[in-house]
This record gives C-alpha cells, sequence and structure tokens, in this order.
C-alpha cells in the first residue's frame, strides 16, 4: 500500500511539473500573441506582474488600482473564468495592421466558471513601442447592455 502511495505521489508530482508551457503559439512579434499572453496572464497565471509588463503604462496604471487579476477582470474587463482557452479570431485579420504602430485585435474566450460554460469574445487596441507589442485599451463589450 505504501508503495502504491509513493507511486501516485511521484506520478503527480512528475505531471505536475508538465503544465509550465508557453500557453501562446505563434509569432512572438505579433499583436495577436502579445494580446494571448497579456490574457493568458491575467485568467489562467493570475500574474498581474506578466500583465503588466504587456501593457501600456496607462493600462498599467488603472491595472494597478484594482489590486489583483480577479478584482481587474471582474470589474474592468466583466469577465471571470476558473480555467479560459484564448484563441485569435482570424476573421477580419488584415497584415497591413501588423505593420503599423497599432492594431485591433480580437480575442475568443471559451473556459468554465463553476462548471458551467462560458464563451465570451473581446477586442483590445494594441500599441507597437520599441518594437515590441502593448495592450492599450480593452474595448468595453457592446452587447453587456
Amino acid at each position: 500500500m505504501k508503495y502504491l502511495c509513493l507511486i501516485f505521489a511521484l506520478t503527480t508530482l512528475f505531471l505536475a511539473g508538465c503544465g509550465n508551457e508557453e500557453a501562446g503559439r505563434g509569432d512572438k512579434d505579433t499583436p495577436g500573441y502579445a494580446a494571448t499572453m497579456y490574457f493568458d496572464a491575467l485568467y489562467n497565471r493570475k500574474d498581474m506582474k506578466a500583465a503588466l509588463k504587456l501593457s501600456t503604462p496607462r493600462l498599467a496604471r488603472i491595472m494597478r488600482s484594482y489590486g489583483t487579476p480577479s478584482q481587474f477582470t471582474r470589474n474592468l474587463v466583466n469577465m471571470q473564468f476558473d480555467h479560459v482557452t484564448i484563441e485569435l479570431d482570424m476573421t477580419n485579420k488584415s497584415l497591413r495592421e501588423q505593420y503599423g504602430k497599432k492594431a485591433k485585435v480580437n480575442l475568443i474566450f471559451t473556459g468554465q466558471l463553476h462548471g458551467d460554460q462560458v464563451d465570451d469574445m473581446r477586442s483590445v487596441q494594441m500599441v507597437k513601442r520599441k518594437g515590441d507589442w502593448y495592450v492599450d485599451k480593452i474595448n468595453p463589450d457592446p452587447y453587456a447592455r
């Protein structure tokens, strides 16, 4: 019985170590990648510091006023998830947006909240500064009212 518990504990330890891969895939120099990593930091990793590194100073100041990622996402973004998958909406993708200084990125969120399936969509304004993309503004949900 002790050996069975030991094997179970070691298996759990090894499997837990496999989950540290970065969530974003694709070209790291695109606005879509930066936006995906921003929301992954907020929702899945619950890491305010990582999200602050991907936001403009104006948005970072607003984020800090909420204190925690869950407070920020609940009150300003108006979306809550226990765990979420974030995908780029490629329907209106324009290659010219990636080569300018500004871009609008649409993201699709599919996740769980208290065991229920939740699907949502958000649009974010991205700004390119010194070769890197940053989230500048999270557009409000037009269907929220």
